[in-house]
């Protein structure tokens, strides 16, 4: 199978043609979004709020791997939502499953910028990974 997951429908989203900032909220951190170093390879959509937030060292909680099989990357898009594609059937329900949703919710493993303005993300306490593992 190749690490996909068959029981998701398959996310189709624009990339980026331009550079933009991602801001993450409340560590305040501003990244750029380069699209030619897209995707970063990290888990999630390729381009997606995850993938950009883990490739500059910033945790989000993603038990299932950003496979839209929980709601733990549940990110609220304060700024730009409108840039990122619709949230899709699966998306939508394993949203309907997160605490604290409103209108700006996303999965931060589905939801991808197209670039054409700046973006900024609220991650809530309960999906900020504080523990680190060791590695092994």
């Amino acid at each position: 199978m190749g690490g996909s997951n068959p029981y998701t429908e398959k996310v189709e989203a624009e990339l980026p043609k331009q550079k933009y900032k991602v801001t993450f909220l409340p560590m305040n951190t501003e990244v750029e979004v380069d699209p030619a170093a897209l995707p970063y390879g990290r888990d999630g959509v390729a381009g997606s709020i995850l993938d950009i937030a883990l490739a500059h060292h910033i945790d989000i909680e993603h038990a299932c791997g950003g496979v839209v099989a929980c709601s733990t990357c549940h990110i609220h898009v304060t700024e730009g939502g409108a840039t990122c594609q619709e949230a899709s059937e699966d998306e939508e329900d394993m949203l309907d499953t997160a605490p604290g949703i409103d209108l700006n919710s996303r999965l931060s493993c589905q939801a991808v910028p197209n670039g054409t303005c700046n973006v900024v993300i609220k991650i809530p306490g309960w999906n900020r990974n504080h523990a680190k593992e060791a590695p092994h």
